[in-house]
């Protein structure tokens, strides 16, 4: 599974384009909100809050705000304008979105139980003033009366899109109808939470011998001692799960620690699952429509499932042929030791994978992960961003929650001509107990042209430490790049918006992913390695190796596609019918419909799939949006992935406009042509 993108989707309840944070500006933290100006109400987030009361005392200052700013706009009387009404609406859905992504920061991040519950309590008040702004039958019609016949095209677009989110939402039902609807929204928001939660909390462990841990790598047994009893403890977070499951040649420690891992929050949060999807259907049925899938799909770019449906299908017809030789040569590899094998296990098909690469492709992946211990990742990424986009990152002296936390700020411009501060953004980038355990981006504040300076931080679990201590591997590498390229469209889609509900990210939430996957092309340049990718010894990776890399890196891919439109059509299918009686079955079950390596009796994923709260029926968006990012990418391979015209294009076409304009239209513009599955198609068809 790729990065959950947090786009503080207030609970994923939202049916309008992904919602985005007002942003902070260029001044120290502070607590206090400040009401009487036009925007962004809020200042910076707490730094580093001391208590739960400190958290919910921001949270009720907040909500009052909002109702205080709501209440004047259904006042509001004469002429309904663009500067008199949808104005003061972007102000109020500004604030909203900048209180769902803060208290998320709080929830996923505080260091104890304390705040990160008060945290997640104050995203569900948040996702309750949202549904009632957007149930407000004044503040519909104030914005339905406005005539933005002269206006912009960006400006046209948001007042279309704002007036349908609230017609999706249910303002046109009579009175007792929209408290239904409230009602609903309030108790998946409450459920919802409660279901990531119980993830975050769903940390396992299992013990091992020491001799459990031949084939690891040296670093990751250093640091994985004995403890009194001769056991050695591993735990279920990334830096633990994904060295083991590749790399340990006992099987039974494999089976164990993926048992773990595919158990947690379970059974708890079956039946947080179970009424979350429940609830949803009986909203989908009070707003007229056939399931929640439907509802939630009708301002994307797939908007019908049905299309989205024939998007897996294509998909999968074009990854089938590549993943069944990907499972042909994994199987070979796994009878070498088992003779008769029909078949390998799940916990096997990281490990055998890269086995094969080892064998097949003369790659190996333990010779690679020397060259990227994190502070030179983190170092190069920061480069790659300056020589490619004209940019300057330095260090940013502010109050973080934690003294691992980084800080940086971004101006546009190089040396002596760097100009403008752009951007703020944190990065949170190694695991701890009760932390959000997966990988996500969350916007912190809007970017509004001359007025609010984007902020946002990055929350990732990646190994911590130096080339003794904690390595990554190759793919903790793409995953930082993927954050950071969402980080990127972020700032850079914060600088030219007049409208906090268009800035940034704020395109069709099909598309978002686009720009991150696509970034992650850059992590198979030998140049771009070459900067920064260097072993203890301060020797730079051999242009050989990332040659090897670049041979075997389709290998699998068909494998892992496949499982990715399994996991599309768990989330689509789970939200087109009642929740069933067994959640796991039917998980397996539609699972197993496309994923080569099914999910074994015991697999119980459905508790910790976080994406079936925030993201709800619509996972493919990672699929479409590698459809877009393969196509995109042909630019940069035509011309070179350093060449700076095409990178300043595309930062201007696709980037900086946000969601001023249609997303198809955004590729369009950079392509020169609509979106096509061509170079999805032919990837799939390399050699391997």
């Amino acid at each position: 599974m790729r990065s959950l993108l947090a786009v503080t989707l207030l609970a994923g309840m939202l049916l309008s384009a992904p919602q985005n944070a007002t942003a902070a500006p260029a001044s120290p933290a502070t607590n206090v909100l400040r009401p009487n100006v036009a925007a962004p109400f809020a200042g910076t987030i707490l730094g580093n809050p001391a208590s739960a009361a400190e958290i919910t005392s921001r949270c009720d200052a907040y909500l009052a705000e909002i109702s205080r700013l709501q209440g004047e706009l259904e006042r509001q009387s004469g002429a309904a304008t663009v500067a008199r009404t949808l104005q003061p609406y972007d102000d109020i859905n500004n604030l909203l979105i900048s209180a769902a992504s803060e208290f998320a920061l709080y929830r996923e991040v505080s260091a104890d139980a304390a705040r990160r519950e008060a945290g997640g309590a104050c995203e569900v008040k948040v996702a309750g003033a949202n549904t009632r702004l957007s149930l407000s039958r004044k503040v519909y019609e104030r914005l339905k009366a406005i005539d933005a016949g002269r206006a912009d095209a960006a400006t046209r677009l948001y007042l279309a899109r704002t007036v349908g989110s609230f017609e999706r939402a249910g303002v046109g039902l009579p009175p007792a109808q929209r408290a239904e609807a409230q009602a609903l929204q309030d108790e998946i928001a409450a459920a919802g939470t409660g279901f990531e939660k119980a993830i975050a909390d769903g940390r396992k462990t299992v013990t091992a011998d020491p001799v459990e841990l031949a084939g690891l790598p040296a670093d990751f047994i250093a640091a994985h001692p004995p403890g009194p009893d001769g056991k050695i403890t591993i735990s279920t977070d990334y830096p633990d799960l994904v060295p083991v499951l590749t790399y340990a040649q006992s099987e039974d420690l494999r089976r164990r620690l993926y048992e773990a891992n595919l158990t947690r929050a379970y059974p708890e949060n079956d039946a947080r699952l179970a009424r979350l999807l429940d609830l949803r259907k009986q909203l989908a049925a009070l707003l007229g429509r056939d399931d929640y899938a439907t509802l939630v799909l009708e301002d994307k770019m797939l908007d019908k499932p049905a299309k989205v449906e024939s998007l897996i299908d294509e998909m999968a017809e074009a990854a089938r042929p590549a993943a069944e030789r990907d499972y042909a040569r994994k199987l070979a590899v796994y009878r070498l030791d088992h003779a008769d094998a029909a078949a390998f296990n799940a916990w096997d098909n990281g490990y055998l994978g890269q086995q094969v690469q080892k064998r097949d492709f003369a790659y190996d992946r333990q010779e690679a992960r020397q060259y990227f211990a994190y502070d030179n990742v983190r170092d190069g990424i920061l480069g790659l961003t300056q020589d490619l986009f004209g940019v300057t990152i330095t260090p940013w002296k502010t109050t973080t929650w934690h003294p691992e936390v980084e800080a940086y700020e971004v101006f546009e411009g190089t040396g002596p001509a760097r100009g403008r501060l752009i951007g703020r953004f944190y990065f949170d980038s190694h695991p701890r107990p009760g932390k959000y355990n997966h990988a996500n981006m969350i916007n912190l504040r809007q970017g509004v042209a001359g007025r609010v300076i984007p902020v946002g931080a990055l929350v990732m679990n990646l190994p911590a430490g130096s080339h003794a201590t904690g390595l990554m591997e190759h793919g903790d590498v793409k995953t930082f790049l993927h954050e950071f390229g969402h980080m990127l469209h972020h700032i850079f889609g914060g600088q030219s918006a007049r409208w906090a509900g268009l800035s940034g990210i704020s395109t069709e939430w099909d598309f978002v992913e686009a720009p991150s996957q696509m970034l992650e092309e850059w992590v198979y340049d030998y140049d771009t390695l070459a900067r920064f990718a260097v072993n203890a010894k301060g020797e730079t990776i051999p242009r050989a190796l990332v040659e090897k890399m670049n041979t075997a890196r389709y290998f699998d891919l068909g494998l892992a596609d496949m499982r990715q439109l399994a996991l599309s059509n768990i989330s689509l299918r789970l939200h087109q019918a009642p929740a069933p009686a067994d959640l796991g079955a039917r998980t397996r079950e539609l699972d197993a419909q496309y994923n080569l390596v099914p999910l074994p009796a015991f697999a119980q994923q459905q508790d910790s799939f976080g994406h079936l709260y925030g993201y709800s029926a619509i996972y493919y968006t990672y699929r479409w949006s590698k459809v877009i990012a393969d196509d995109m990418f042909t630019q940069f391979r035509k011309s070179g992935l350093r060449d700076g015209a095409t990178a300043l294009r595309y930062r201007t076409l696709v980037l900086q406009p946000g969601g001023s304009k249609p997303a198809a239209a955004l590729a369009a513009d950079f392509l020169g042509r609509p979106i096509s599955l061509d170079a999805y198609k032919a990837e799939m068809a390399k050699d391997r």
